[in-house]
């Protein structure tokens, strides 16, 4: 067993290679145990393009020693606990979160789903209804709908552009053999990392996942295959459907997680689309009344990444929101950020991150997520001192190498049959 302890958070290798990384907290009266699987919808091929998520659903259908659903989560239930899972690109987590005396029953019931699910014929045909009508339902939510297009178009035709739901024709027919061809190649000990977060002993926590993920025997495991980029000009999707609204995504490719600058674009994100006082906000929004919710984000991944910024438009009215935003993208590589800006945007990343930390459960998933798609444990000061150093020739820096007409994409959902009015607007010329 190694052990690495910087008085933050404890992290131990098990024999047969599970990672787990234990965040000792004190101060509250909970604990949430997550399990974290490097077996996201990225590790697909296209004929089981869909699987990972359905499997997600599944692991929760019965074991060996608790049959049902209903046994599973009545048990969760009678400790007042919240259990859930979620499937991206590049993970697949599975969490329960209790009141701390009830620890131990946490890794009981995680582990035995994840070693001993039994994934029952019935249950997988009953299951497969269930997530053809949870693509439905995104079907017919254009804000959801229109960042998996966007995603489409940036990535195309690879796992990466792929919906992480999958399609329903394909959903329609994943077999029980495909679920456990699945499960052997990618859920493996070593691709895999238990994170414990709240009131607890660390070294009785890794006795306990040591006693009920010990006997997991090492195998290998499939990795992703890396993103191909290519992109030589803008790139425009136009998706027609009757909406009052229109539903779109503007952004740039930008860099993998491990990148140095992630930090700076982080920053440069907060500044563009981060919150109420961010420069779409106010002048999409609070300006000109052009939509009710436009954000942005940075979406970095192991070998990519990309900027965007998303909003619901007003239908007659996308044409001069478009120009807006290319035009407060395009400002970010024409002159440095006001220093009583740049010190707003680092002070609201910081905060917010500090208010997420204070659930454990998102304790939990930030930090075994940093171990499992990074290889190591990055703890708060450190983000927040990095965080702190960006200065405004870095944002500046950083907006000229990224803001370029051949990195843009947009996606649009909305009545719209012809793109030739937005190809006209998409550059920063």
């Amino acid at each position: 067993m190694v052990s690495k302890d910087n008085n933050k958070y404890q992290k131990y290798t098990l024999q047969n290679g599970i990672r787990v990384v234990t965040i000792p907290i004190a101060s509250v009266k909970t604990v949430t145990a997550m399990i974290a699987i490097g077996a996201g919808s990225r590790y697909e091929t296209k004929k089981i393009n869909g699987i990972s998520h359905f499997l997600e659903h599944m692991v929760f259908k019965g074991t060996k020693k608790r049959p049902s659903t209903l046994e599973i989560s009545s048990i969760i239930d009678g400790i007042g606990g919240e259990f859930n899972a979620f499937t991206g690109k590049e993970e697949v987590v599975f969490y329960i979160k209790s009141a701390s005396s009830h620890f131990e029953l946490l890794l009981d019931v995680l582990s035995d789903m994840l070693l001993n699910s039994v994934y029952k014929l019935e249950e997988l045909n009953r299951e497969r209804g269930v997530i053809i009508e949870e693509i439905n339902m995104y079907e017919d939510l254009p804000m959801r709908k229109v960042a998996e297009l966007y995603e489409e178009l940036v990535w195309g035709d690879q796992p990466m552009g792929w919906d992480i739901a999958g399609k329903k024709e394909i959903i329609q027919k994943i077999s029980r053999s495909d679920i456990l061809r699945y499960v052997n190649a990618h859920y493996a000990p070593e691709n895999l990392v238990v994170a414990i977060a709240g009131n607890f002993e660390s070294n009785k926590a890794v006795e306990l996942v040591e006693k009920y993920l010990g006997g997991f025997g090492k195998r290998k495991y499939d990795k992703f295959i890396p993103t191909k980029e290519a992109q030589s000009h803008p790139q425009l999707l136009v998706h027609y459907k009757k909406t009052d609204q229109a539903h779109l995504c503007l952004g740039i490719r930008a860099f993998a997680v491990d990148h140095p600058d992630r930090y700076i674009l982080e920053v440069l994100n907060t500044i563009l689309g981060g919150g109420m006082s961010s420069r779409l906000f106010i002048n999409v929004r609070e300006r000109r009344g052009l939509a009710y919710y436009i954000r942005s984000s940075a979406d970095l991944y192991s070998d990519t990444g990309n900027l965007v910024a998303q909003a619901g438009i007003d239908l007659k009215r996308v044409d001069e929101a478009l120009r807006v935003m290319i035009e407060e993208f395009g400002k970010m590589t024409k002159e440095k950020v006001g220093e009583e800006e740049l010190e707003r945007g680092k002070e609201f990343l910081s905060g917010r991150l500090l208010l997420e930390l204070e659930d454990t459960k998102n304790v939990a998933a930030r930090y075994g997520l940093d171990e499992l798609i990074e290889g190591r444990v990055i703890w708060v000061d450190e983000l927040v001192e990095k965080v702190k150093q960006v200065s405004q020739e870095d944002i500046l820096r950083v907006a000229k190498a990224l803001f370029d007409d051949r990195r843009l994409n947009f996606a649009i959902i909305g009545p719209f049959k012809s793109s030739k009015n937005f190809e006209k607007i998409l550059t920063f010329k």
